[in-house]
């Protein structure tokens, strides 16, 4: 009885580690709001109202507000589901599930004249070696998910499945924006 205490114990505290490593993105349209660290900015979901015979409801737009100004701009539209999450206060991190094959990252700035960064199946498959070319291409379900920025290095993962890799595959990939180079490194 004293093991299995000690044990709970354990992996709730492990839990809890894991939890609090881990990047928190948050779903929408689900979630409607979220405030950036500093409070000044929120990014928000407004859904499109459609016409007859439009798919009511599927498409939404995310927005930023300056909670200081009352100014806002449109990031993007989406369909589906889209993971947002704050790096810093600087940048805005999105993967947009675009269906149930494949998704795509963005970087948005939040202030400055920075462009924003998209990276998609196509992006990937311009930048890596010929080798892994054939890994996106013979495969349906190809998926970009943001993961993380720093050091003005854009982290994300590459993952999918298909005729090529029926068990799947997983890449680490990153994005300098300095060097304006992407780069992927194979994990099996």
């Amino acid at each position: 009885m004293r093991w299995r205490r000690l044990g709970a114990v354990c992996v709730a505290l492990f839990t809890l580690t894991v939890q609090s490593l881990a990047v928190s993105f948050v779903l929408f349209p689900k979630a409607e709001r979220l405030e950036s660290p500093n409070g000044r900015f929120e990014v928000r979901d407004a859904g499109r109202p459609g016409a007859a015979g439009d798919f009511v409801g599927a498409f939404h737009s995310l927005w930023i507000v300056d909670l200081t100004n009352g100014n806002s701009r449109k990031l993007c539209d989406y369909m589906g589901v889209a993971a947002v999450e704050w790096s810093g206060n600087d940048f805005l991190l999105v993967t947009e599930y675009v269906g149930k094959k494949t998704s795509r990252a963005f970087a948005f700035p939040i202030v400055g004249s920075q462009d924003v960064l998209l990276i998609d199946e196509s992006t990937v498959e311009k930048a890596v070696t010929p080798e892994l070319r054939e890994t996106l291409r013979g495969n349906d379900h190809v998926f970009v998910e943001a993961s993380r920025l720093e050091n003005s290095i854009f982290y994300f993962r590459t993952w999918g499945y298909g005729s090529h890799d029926k068990n799947g595959f997983r890449w680490s990939c990153q994005y300098a924006f300095v060097e304006e180079k992407l780069r992927c490194d194979a994990k099996r």
